[in-house]
């Protein structure tokens, strides 16, 4: 599992994704940016921050892709991987049969016969103060092997969860169970996660700033352009630092 990020404060005006710039070319020229295989994608994201993959995906699409106001059992922890879905329903036993419709059968259905690494997604559909499960539910993502969850609602036993080894982000933590409330319905279908929508597939990334989600045949791509956007502002860093206060500003193009 990719180890916890530290991160640098921004201004909000500095935030935006930005074309790269031609003062600092020079500068970042000698890293090497490549991400040249799969396996090679968790050291690429040592370093890195959700602001970084945001700004990376920013540079190639216009659409949101980042999740705000996420809460953490794991805190510190970082989540990766393909997205696997499951999309929830207001329960009701008698349009939605208990015996096909529950967190086992479509979690299977969702994770397949490679469940390793992936990142389970739970869609709430509105219910966002409603637990989409706890513990005991969710040890599956223990057992077999989950990188973790990134859900819109919320979770329980948030104690027993930071015993596991995976990731987990939600909404905040419930004490009431939420199978009254909600249903596992869909697997592996498109939902919406805090405005962003989510494909079977696409990749989730998540830290304490929040969460983005970008498509899964750019995901190299994004990682090389997440690199290249944090030696682009270690050259910023750099040249503030030399600055000389009476001098000009080079502050436009910061982030």
């Amino acid at each position: 599992m990719v180890g916890s990020l530290v991160g640098v404060g921004y201004g909000a005006s500095e935030r935006r994704a930005r074309a790269p710039s031609r003062a600092n070319d020079e500068q970042i020229a000698d890293v090497d940016l490549k991400v040249n295989s799969a396996g090679e994608r968790e050291d690429t994201l040592s370093g890195l921050k959700c602001a970084d993959l945001v700004d990376a995906v920013g540079r190639v699409h216009r659409h949101r892709c980042h999740v705000l106001d996420l809460v953490s059992p794991t805190p510190g922890r970082v989540l990766f991987g393909p997205a696997a879905v499951i999309s929830y329903y207001p329960s009701c036993s008698v349009a939605l049969d208990p015996q096909r419709y529950n967190f086992a059968n479509l979690f299977y259905e969702a994770v397949g016969d490679q469940p390793a690494g992936k990142v389970l997604v739970l869609a709430s559909n509105g219910y966002t103060n409603t637990s989409m499960g706890g513990g005991t539910k969710l040890f599956r993502l223990q057992e077999h092997g989950l990188a973790g969850m990134l859900t819109d609602g919320r979770l329980r036993d948030f104690e027993e969860l930071a015993g596991y080894d995976f990731a987990a982000y939600c909404s905040g933590e419930a004490m009431h169970w939420g199978g009254d409330v909600v249903t596992p319905f869909q697997a592996n279908v498109p939902v919406v996660i805090g405005g962003v929508g989510v494909m079977p597939g696409q990749y989730v990334y998540a830290d304490a700033a929040g969460a983005v989600v970008f498509p899964d045949g750019e995901v190299d791509e994004v990682l090389e352009e997440a690199r290249k956007i944090a030696a682009e502002d270690e050259a910023f860093r750099a040249r503030i630092a030399g600055e000389d206060m009476s001098g000009p500003s080079t502050g436009a193009s910061e982030r």
